[in-house]
């Protein structure tokens, strides 16, 4: 007889469903084997599937795409933090341990959700032509996290009227291409391509803004700011530099929950 495992999806960094962007999240007794894990987020389809296991006084944590393991993601963080304070987790925070990325916490007041999270370092480099040719502008800045490229340009048009070549992208030795600008509404505003994780656009990236919130604190000679990443469906960030950490900000509605077969 087969097992049933319950699941949630939830739209993460939104006050509305469709909008953000949609994590599933499986809360498991016990770890399941990482080949099944792996299945269960390329059946899923979505960006991330947060698999998560209550211990003695913290929760741990991983992630997948649909074709890889991550070290670290935001928005399915924070959809596994709403699922557990809505299903009667009392305390006013919870702590994740995740075997990559250490220590996260998510605290809630009220319907809002704060993560609190390591700062990237970044280091300026050389743009890589896969990058400039995959992006088709000429970058102000480039730099690599410990993940990711991080472009900078000029402003929010640029960013809206991007339509990158993924195939190019593909080839960077990274996780993905993150690129910024000043918003027009927000502080800031970003798009976020991963299709070497299988994943050619994410809708919004709470992980990526580990690598914005320090570049645009000392630039913008603030500490608190709001961001939106610009995909279709609209992602609405508060930020928060705290030196080598940083807080991330936002809602989460749930879409689904259910029950899968495995």
């Amino acid at each position: 007889m087969k097992k049933t495992q319950s699941i949630y999806q939830v739209d993460a960094f939104t006050e509305k469903i469709f909008g953000g962007n949609p994590a599933a999240v499986c809360p498991l007794e016990n770890w399941l084997p990482d080949d099944l894990m792996q299945s269960i987020a390329m059946e899923n389809n979505l960006a991330e599937t947060a698999f998560y296991v209550s211990k003695e006084n913290h929760f741990e944590l991983r992630w997948f795409t649909p074709t890889t393991e991550v070290d670290l993601c935001g928005h399915a963080t924070l959809a596994s933090a709403h699922v557990i304070f809505s299903t009667g987790y009392a305390e006013e925070e919870i702590i994740f341990i995740s075997p990559r990325s250490g220590e996260l916490r998510v605290r809630r007041k009220e319907d809002l959700y704060t993560m609190n999270f390591p700062t990237d370092i970044l280091e300026k480099v050389a743009a890589p032509s896969e990058l400039v040719e995959g992006l088709g502008i000429s970058p102000l800045k480039v730099f690599k996290g410990k993940t990711d490229f991080m472009v900078i340009v000029e402003n929010q048009a640029i960013i809206e009227s991007l339509q990158p070549n993924f195939k190019l992208l593909e080839k960077l030795d990274a996780r993905g291409t993150i690129i910024t600008a000043p918003g027009q509404n927000s502080d800031f505003v970003s798009r976020c391509f991963f299709p070497q994780a299988g994943v050619d656009e994410d809708p919004t990236t709470g992980s990526a803004h580990t690598s914005m919130i320090p570049y645009w604190a000392n630039q913008l000679g603030k500490t608190e700011m709001t961001a939106i990443q610009l995909s279709n469906r609209k992602g609405h960030l508060k930020c928060k530099y705290l030196n080598d950490r940083v807080e991330i900000s936002g809602f989460a509605k749930t879409y689904l929950i259910g029950e899968i077969f495995i």
